[in-house]
């Protein structure tokens, strides 16, 4: 097995477990402290990965345009996150959560205009079931 891979399977796991234990600690208090929390402990965990692993010393290799485009991916992850926690504290962890998998379809459009990744009926198979499986969640 490829090692992207392992990681890809890997994070699929700790984002299983992230929602689940995001929903648990919500129940006293506003989704954007809770979300504050989150978002500190990873910072701090990833400065010292970057610290520890010298990989800061490549921040020469950026370009403007590459770092605008980090930027903006920033920017893009705290709004989902914020919109994601605040579902979180009032609605269902299985609801919320499939609702916010489904951004794998906008992912895949994306992928294909923009990267001009390849458009294969496998891929939009799968897209369409997925996009499927969150309608059938939210219709009343």
């Amino acid at each position: 097995m490829e090692t992207w891979v392992i990681y890809a399977i890997l994070s699929m796991v700790f984002a299983g477990i992230t929602s689940v234990l995001a929903k648990y600690g919500l129940q006293n208090v506003h989704p954007d402290l809770g979300l504050g929390i989150r978002t500190a402990t990873i910072f701090f965990i990833i400065t010292a990965l970057n610290i520890v692993g010298a990989k800061y010393k490549q921040i020469h290799l950026l370009n403007g345009k590459q770092t605008f485009l980090l930027i903006a991916s920033g920017i893009t992850t705290t709004l989902s996150w914020l919109f994601y926690y605040r579902a979180m504290k009032d609605g269902l962890v299985s609801y919320v959560a499939a609702i916010d998998k489904a951004s794998i379809v906008i992912t895949l459009v994306l992928s294909f205009i923009l990267l001009k990744e390849p458009v294969t009926p496998k891929i939009m198979a799968g897209a369409g079931l997925i996009f499927i499986g969150m309608l059938i969640l939210v219709w009343k």
